[in-house]
């Protein structure tokens, strides 16, 4: 990587950790849900909403200070772009929960935990390269690890669309909660890899 000669706000970077602070949060309480009781449940479902509402907050100031900034450390429609991306990871998070609550689902699918820990993983290596966007440093890693994880989480999904529509004699309306409930998980994935491509092609522009 060459000698970047754009100013390095540290404003920007720091706003932009927070903001990843928000995906493991969620992540936390996603995993905390499943071994929840009801009553715990929607406790949970509160604070999940109390941090997707963080969240957006926080996407918003890394919007007003591109706004508000003569000079911006790289593209302005990127950082509007992996601000927006990282926002919306939190809401897909936060859609997952809520089907899981609302729909009153008492046991998930097996595989639903492992879908899980795949996502928390996800929300944890999104947020290191955040802290690292200033340097670029280290972010191959990044990358090329989530998008392993995503392959792995497509695969999970196809296996649990297979074990739901392939149990006999399945009551059809239980049927679509859990396919609902792993299709915002599956999202939730895809929503990290999107995060991870908007990443590298910033590194690559910046390099």
């Amino acid at each position: 990587m060459g000698i970047r000669l754009t100013p390095q706000d540290p404003r920007f970077f720091e706003l932009f950790a927070a903001s990843a602070r928000h995906l493991v949060d969620a992540a936390g309480e996603l995993t905390t849900l499943l071994g929840a009781s009801a009553e715990e449940r929607e406790l949970i479902l509160k604070r999940v909403h109390e941090i997707e509402a963080s969240s957006g907050e926080a996407a918003h100031a890394i919007i007003r200070q591109v706004n508000g900034s003569f000079v911006t450390p790289f593209d302005r429609a990127d950082m509007h772009g992996l601000a927006v991306q990282l926002d919306g990871c939190v809401g897909l998070i936060e859609a997952a929960v809520d089907l899981i609550v609302l729909y009153r689902v008492d046991e998930v699918l097996p595989r639903v935990a492992k879908q899980v820990e795949v996502i928390s993983r996800m929300a944890e290596l999104t947020a290191d390269a955040m802290s690292r966007l200033r340097s670029m440093k280290g972010l191959t890693a990044y990358w090329a690890e989530v998008s392993r994880l995503e392959n792995r989480a497509n695969k999970q999904y196809r296996r649990m669309l297979a074990e739901l529509f392939n149990t006999p004699k399945a009551d059809p309306i239980t049927v679509m909660k859990h396919k609902d409930i792993i299709d915002a998980l599956e999202a939730a994935a895809n929503g990290f890899e999107q995060v991870a491509l908007k990443v590298e092609s910033i590194a690559v522009r910046e390099s």
